[in-house]
């Protein structure tokens, strides 16, 4: 029996394919995404905004006076590695909001008492509840239009598939398991309950160096670039200590049942849609330039995965 997919977890390395097989699935017809996709109407969550805004306050901090809180600089890692669950965290309170009515807006003061509620859910410090009140109000002015960027809380109904996007990794020489909190072990295992009830994994497989290689290739520079979830670099250091491997293979070695990974004692579905020869990147350009051939071949693959996933 085919279900229609309820969660569905786009996992992959940076600029392997997520957003852009994102960006396919939402621009299906409706009919075709229920009956070759198994997906109902989308509605997206993804960290990656979250990120740019951590690097906006780093920045706008720092230019303050202040310590930068995420990153040292623009170019390094996190400083406090428990961020990557603090993102997870801000996607549980995302997908928590999500209803029929929609719309909610984000205000600056607002997405600063998010990041303190969820650093303090997943083990960190939270850096903004003792701000010098000039301070914060100073860095709320600055960060103002990135959170104006930011999409409104979405609608969803019942027959609505949500796709949460995220990425995560190790440094490049790492051993596995990944300690705590790397790697999709630990981000998933800190999803709520019930996304990780509802969920599916779409797993974009591309390895490593070429990951970075795309990475290089995508990036605009500027802010029109960093704000784009299709065209914002990685600086290479991150993708060096942050993405040098992932634990999806090592997760995949260990399950209890075919087609799934285990998180705590769950197991979650899982199929991998095979992008290590770029076929994804073409859809980065306007809709009526994608090539005829390189659709239906993205089409019949992506189908025969969801469609596997689907199956109950």
């Amino acid at each position: 029996m085919t279900d229609q997919l309820d969660v569905l977890l786009l996992l992959a390395l940076p600029a392997s394919g997520k957003s852009e097989v994102r960006r396919y699935l939402d621009h299906l017809d409706p009919e075709s995404a229920r009956r070759d996709m198994a997906l109902g109407p989308t509605a997206q969550l993804d960290d990656y905004p979250y990120v740019h805004l951590m690097r906006r306050i780093s920045q706008e901090l720092e230019a303050l006076g202040e310590d930068p809180v995420f990153f040292a600089s623009d170019q390094a890692p996190w400083q406090e590695p428990l961020d990557w669950l603090t993102l997870i965290h801000l996607i549980n309170d995302d997908f928590a909001r999500m209803g029929t009515g929609g719309g909610e807006t984000p205000t600056a003061s607002g997405l600063l008492k998010r990041f303190d509620d969820a650093r303090i859910m997943a083990g960190a410090p939270q850096p903004f509840g003792a701000l010098n009140p000039r301070v914060r109000a100073a860095l709320e002015v600055s960060i103002a239009a990135d959170v104006a960027d930011l999409p409104p809380s979405a609608a969803t109904n019942p027959d609505s598939t949500i796709v949460i996007e995220f990425a995560r990794g190790g440094p490049v020489d790492a051993g596995l398991p990944l300690p705590h909190p790397l790697g999709y072990d630990a981000s998933i295992n800190a999803l709520s309950e019930e996304i990780r009830r509802r969920a599916s994994i779409l797993y974009v497989w591309v390895e490593p160096e070429e990951s970075r290689r795309r990475n290089r290739e995508r990036a605009r520079p500027g802010r029109k670039g960093d704000a784009s979830i299709l065209h914002h670099g990685v600086p290479e250091a991150v993708m060096i200590e942050d993405y040098g491997i992932d634990d999806m293979d090592w997760l995949e070695s260990r399950a209890r049942l075919p087609g799934t990974i285990p998180i705590g004692s769950a197991d979650i579905p899982m199929r991998r849609f095979d992008n290590r020869h770029d076929r994804t990147s073409f859809l980065r350009g306007k809709p009526d330039e994608w090539p005829t051939d390189a659709v239906e071949e993205l089409h019949r693959d992506l189908s025969s995965a969801l469609l596997r996933l689907a199956v109950r």
